[in-house]
């Protein structure tokens, strides 16, 4: 159990207050039971679907709250966001809506979907600035602009109306959803929708259990959680854009302290495979950020058997150019792509023995890069092969040793790893 402090909850007039202020700028999207999901893990899974919300996202709840409870002298100026994709879409449309002027800052490793997608919710209302490479880097350039200009900095989770106008989703499923909820599962980037649908839970849903999510490669909630402060992570994996921050807000943090029962990290290859199980089974297409929910159901496999769950499907941008990065990863985690530096003797017909000799009937090479050096007598090989079963590694690596090949495993070798592949 995380330590909880007393810490101000948005009230239920405050979140009632933004939900009326949205109820003609959003969806109120489905709250709908999961066959599936509920089949495999022996339980009633629900989805919260914010990924069919108008941005995809759910991210338009907070920042449209927080513009609309802006003054006239506040806004003469414009306003200024930093994002990695669905906050900055959500001020976009909130510029158009409202006809403001907006600037919106955007990591330069933005997937160019979220980009264009910006631009598509702006209009003419805003200015894009692709600069820096995290989150972090372009919220420091964005604060900046708003100090030399006088605009103000529209915050993706730190701020108490972002806060409210996210807790309405939980508003919302509340209402859709009379019966008992056992489980809630809240991805985790800077705190914003944990804080609002985990305060608003607290309040009216004690009992439920409430479990953010978060990237095995951003933790930077729960290693906060742990040192008891906000703690600013010194290097993140990117990957899963919209939860990878260095730095979660301090109201969010103090927010999530108290009503937290637990966050489960998530590595991101299990994220990988989520998304494409959702599309492939489903015809659910969700970002990574947007599948972290869903992710976490394997590591309470055991706990929600014959409980009632619900899991927020946070967003649905994916960028289809990302799809064979994230087929490669979920390979990967599932411990069915499998990589080797293999010294080929320098003779006719040794790539063909090897075919022959070692690969199984369902094993296929998807990737090969050879480089012949000076040596004259062998030939090193970066071989990457697919595997129909991950139990199917024993037998490769018997065969291998039995035919003496020369070897090198290289998957969980990280430094050469990442340097060869």
């Amino acid at each position: 159990m995380l330590k909880k402090n007393k810490i101000h909850f948005p009230s239920y007039k405050e979140v009632k207050t933004a939900k009326n202020l949205l109820k003609n700028i959003i969806y109120e999207t489905p709250l709908h039971i999961n066959n599936l999901l509920s089949e495999k893990y022996k339980a009633k899974v629900y989805l919260k679907r914010e990924d069919l919300q108008i941005i995809r996202s759910y991210k338009i709840r907070g920042a449209y709250n927080k513009i609309k409870n802006l003054t006239h002298q506040e806004l003469k100026n414009g306003i200024v966001c930093a994002s990695a994709g669905n906050h900055a879409q959500g001020v976009a449309y909130s510029c158009q809506l409202l006809k403001l002027s907006g600037k919106i800052y955007m990591p330069s490793t933005t997937p160019k979907q979220k980009v264009e997608r910006v631009k598509m919710f702006g209009k003419q209302y805003v200015k894009i600035n692709l600069i820096g490479d995290t989150f972090d880097a372009v919220s420091y350039e964005a604060i900046k602009d708003c100090k030399k200009n006088k605009k103000i900095f529209i915050h993706p989770f730190d701020d108490i109306k972002i806060i409210e106008g996210q807790a309405t989703v939980g508003l919302e499923i509340l209402k859709q959803y009379k019966h008992k909820i056992d489980y809630i599962f809240i991805p985790i980037g800077g705190g914003g929708l944990a804080s609002g649908v985990g305060s608003h839970f607290q309040q009216f849903s004690p009992n439920t259990k409430i479990i953010g999510v978060e990237p095995e490669g951003a933790p930077s909630m729960s290693y906060s959680l742990k040192k008891g402060k906000v703690i600013e992570l010194k290097k993140i994996d990117r990957f899963i854009d919209g939860a990878s921050v260095k730095k979660v807000g301090k109201l969010n943090f103090d927010i999530c302290n108290k009503v937290l029962h637990d966050i489960q990290i998530v590595p991101e290859g299990k994220v990988c495979t989520t998304i494409l199980d959702l599309y492939n089974l489903e015809a659910i297409v969700a970002e990574p950020a947007g599948a972290l929910s869903i992710s976490a159901l394997d590591f309470y496999s055991k706990k929600i058997k014959g409980k009632t769950i619900v899991c927020i499907l946070s967003g649905g941008n994916n960028d289809i150019t990302r799809t064979e990065e994230i087929r490669e990863r979920s390979l990967l985690y599932e411990e069915k792509k499998h990589y080797f530096i293999v010294k080929f003797p320098q003779r006719a017909g040794s790539l063909k023995e090897f075919v022959n000799n070692i690969l199984g009937t369902k094993d296929d090479i998807t990737y090969f890069e050879y480089y012949k050096k000076t040596s004259k007598e062998e030939g090193p090989a970066i071989i990457g092969i697919e595997l129909s079963d991950k139990k199917e590694l024993s037998g490769l690596l018997a065969r291998m040793k039995k035919y003496k090949v020369h070897f090198q495993y290289i998957n969980k070798n990280t430094d050469l790893f990442r340097v060869l592949i």
